[in-house]
């Protein structure tokens, strides 16, 4: 089976391939024969029923700084792609959602990865919230009475924004905490939108797990450990990646939520696990693939190809 595959992504010169899980999906497409080409979503256009983009042709290669030759740039019909990779980084904020809408114009005819209508539906801090026995005591919301009685009940506690990504603006604040009032009115003043409040969760000092599920089955997994007087463990925040092991409560979880994730189409998620406790389901742009095959773990990529492929036929 030779595909033709489109990806939609941040600028690919720019992107660190050493951890880019995007980059080892399109090493492995390429390798099985199918052909490759980018575009980035502010060019993607609807006109009628027709969505299309400036759209390179390119070649991949495993080289720092000689990475992707590319071709010249047309503007494509999406739907002459038989696949449709949906891998841009958040922020998952109205542009992002404006492009899932457009791509469902296309989909399935067009597979597209993650299912557009469903990570337009299910961000990864409101879709975990369908399995609040899975996860930490959390509350979503941005009123600082709700807020602070969920403090006075917790004490320990982590904020962060409801659509944020990699680790940004994640703060950890104590029942007593007198950065409480200014922390509240910075958020306040940045944002419209409300906050995730967890109580925290001590052992994430000793790693927050990144599980991969390929169509809603555990497939692979790493241990990333917070650098020394930081909570976040987010590697693009300095946390260390390191091999792991699925616990029999981590394989529990991966079972209760695998039918859900299979059922929205979300063939290619990440959750976080600390200490036994779920805290997002990732569906926009996961990571995790590079760092598990480097750590001595499977070839994920391989498998999510596999998934693809088997969708396709």
């Amino acid at each position: 089976m030779k595909l033709t595959v489109a990806v939609q992504m941040d600028p690919i010169e720019r992107i660190n391939i050493k951890g880019d899980s995007t980059f080892a999906l399109m090493l492995e497409a390429q390798a099985r024969g199918h052909s490759l080409a980018v575009y980035t979503p502010d060019t993607l256009s609807q006109r009628g029923g027709v969505v299309s983009a400036q759209v390179r042709p390119v070649t991949v290669q495993d080289v720092e700084g000689d990475h992707v030759k590319a071709g010249a740039e047309s503007r494509t019909d999406l739907s002459g792609f038989d696949v449709v990779l949906l891998r841009q980084d958040p922020p998952f904020d109205m542009a992002y959602v404006t492009t899932t809408h457009m791509l469902e114009r296309i989909h399935p005819r067009t597979l597209v990865v993650n299912d557009p209508f469903h990570v337009r539906n299910a961000p990864e801090k409101i879709l975990v919230t369908e399995f609040p026995d899975l996860m930490p005591a959390t509350l979503i919301t941005r009123d600082r009475a709700e807020i602070e009685a969920f403090r006075a009940e917790y004490g320990d506690v982590v904020m962060k924004p409801l659509y944020g990504n990699g680790g940004a603006a994640v703060f950890k604040v104590s029942r007593q905490d007198p950065n409480f009032g200014s922390l509240y009115d910075l958020f306040a003043s940045l944002s419209r939108e409300p906050w995730v409040v967890q109580h925290f969760l001590p052992k994430v000092s000793e790693g927050d797990k990144r599980i991969i599920l390929v169509d809603g089955v555990a497939a692979g997994a790493v241990n990333r450990v917070p650098q020394p007087g930081d909570i976040r463990s987010n590697m693009v925040r300095g946390g260390a990646a390191k091999p792991t092991d699925l616990s029999p409560r981590e394989r529990e979880i991966c079972d209760r939520i695998g039918p859900a994730l299979r059922e929205k189409g979300l063939l290619f998620t990440g959750i976080d696990v600390i200490d036994g406790h779920l805290t997002e389901i990732n569906v926009t742009s996961p990571t995790g693939l590079r760092a598990i095959k480097r750590l001595g773990g499977p070839d994920l990529a391989a498998q999510i190809w596999d998934a693809i492929e088997e969708k396709r036929r």
